[in-house]
């Protein structure tokens, strides 16, 4: 994993944080984001936390340039003090797997970093919900995207959006977790999207969520 945060106190207490658990280790730490873009092309760590609002180069064009090249690519996580933070927001559209606040307790930290680097997705849905309606963009016309989905993708981008699991999805729906699975792979590359939270993202931007 690589650290990246300009404050050397926050990097020190995030390794130790991580390096306390027997099945992670820091591989590497940045203090800006043009460090932290070099060091993810040399290190090529499975997770990243990103601070948000660094030196030189913010957390989320850092974010864009470590995620831009097509292939392997890591989880970011970025790392904020306020939720309800335009940067944040943008870090998520750019890409970023989810985020953690400062202030989270260690074990929150370690499971949020587990959870990624096993493909899964920090989808916290009351606040992706918050920052769309502060930070979302106007609707772009859902309507020119929505006839690519089917009525049943439709319903599971619907509850994806309230954070629901696969298995939570297909208890709702009545299908196995293996047809949700295809459902959500199926969405996700009609809506380009790289994972379930820019998905939901998209569906608040185009207006087929609405915030509220």
């Amino acid at each position: 994993m690589l650290v990246a945060d300009d404050e050397q106190l926050i990097r020190a207490g995030l390794r130790a944080i991580v390096e306390g658990e027997p099945d992670l280790t820091v591989v590497g730490e940045a203090a800006d984001g043009a460090h932290a873009v070099a060091e993810a092309a040399r290190l090529r760590p499975d997770v990243i936390l990103m601070d948000v609002r660094m030196p030189a180069l913010d957390g989320i064009q850092a974010t864009r340039r470590i995620l831009e090249p097509a292939g392997r690519a890591p989880k970011i996580i970025v790392v904020t003090t306020f939720e309800n933070d335009e940067y944040v927001y943008d870090a998520l559209r750019a890409g970023a797997a989810g985020f953690l606040l400062k202030r989270a307790r260690p074990q929150d930290i370690v499971q949020a970093i587990r959870m990624v680097a096993h493909g899964e997705t920090l989808l916290f849905p009351a606040a992706i919900r918050a920052l769309a309606t502060e930070h979302g963009r106007a609707p772009e016309g859902g309507a020119r995207w929505h006839g690519r989905l089917t009525e049943r993708e439709a319903e599971v981008l619907r509850l994806m959006a309230k954070g629901h699991s696969n298995a939570e999805i297909a208890e709702e729906l009545f299908v196995s977790p293996q047809t949700v699975k295809t459902h959500v792979g199926n969405t996700l590359a009609k809506l380009h999207a790289r994972d379930r939270t820019q998905a939901v993202i998209f569906a608040y931007e185009t207006g087929f969520i609405t915030p509220a």
